[in-house]
């Protein structure tokens, strides 16, 4: 008896691992911290010096990560968003606008104040696949997630050399995670990973 109803405790409690590792890995790898990391490593590797790099890193972080965190923030607070990640697809375009636009206001000024071409690409890239996601949003939930993660890896791996594709399984790691919340179907995980490695070596390549 008593083993059996240790072997049931066990049984109960693997799904709760599950579900505990899938949303730490959501949390990890969830887009405006991926967006922050991925814009202060670029900066630090691409600008002229550690001074420039701080302050176009902080730039584009404010206008790529912050203002749409503090955006999607007051939502949640004031009831307009279900959850920081907007789980609800209607719910979607109004964030996703609000970081199109500043996201478009960050890189008006780094182009104003010579920000370093490679920053420059790696906006341009960021804007472009945020306007493909609203698009797509409007009618069908890609993941933002896998999109934004994918996309990094591609960045990753071309500016500082090709052998960090060796991360490209953690975009695998964050689709599972998406599916074992129920966040997204296969083929939700799957086009958005596509898309977003597809829109950062397309835009970043030829504008760095």
């Amino acid at each position: 008896m008593i083993r059996q109803q240790a072997n049931t405790e066990a049984v109960s409690a693997h799904p709760s691992m599950r579900a505990g590792l899938a949303q730490l890995v959501t949390e990890v790898f969830a887009p405006l911290p991926v967006v922050a990391t991925l814009l202060i490593a670029v900066a630090w590797r691409t600008a002229s010096s550690p001074a420039q790099a701080i302050t176009w890193g902080l730039v584009a972080a404010l206008f790529a990560s912050a203002v749409p965190f503090v955006y999607i923030a007051r939502g949640v607070r004031r009831r307009r968003l279900t959850d920081h990640h907007v789980s609800v697809r209607q719910q979607r375009p109004l964030p996703l606008l609000v970081a199109i636009c500043s996201i478009v206001v960050g890189l008006t000024l780094m182009l104003l104040f010579g920000a370093p071409r490679p920053m420059i690409a790696l906006i341009a890239a960021m804007t472009v696949g945020l306007v493909v996601s609203l698009a797509i949003t409007l009618c069908w939930k890609i993941s933002v997630h896998t999109a934004v993660l994918s996309g990094a890896v591609v960045i990753v791996a071309l500016v500082f050399g090709l052998g960090f594709f060796w991360l490209t399984p953690t975009v695998a790691l964050l689709g599972w995670a998406r599916l074992e919340r129920g966040d997204h179907t296969v083929p939700q995980v799957l086009i958005g990973a596509v898309t977003g490695a597809l829109i950062a070596a397309g835009m970043f390549i030829p504008l760095r």
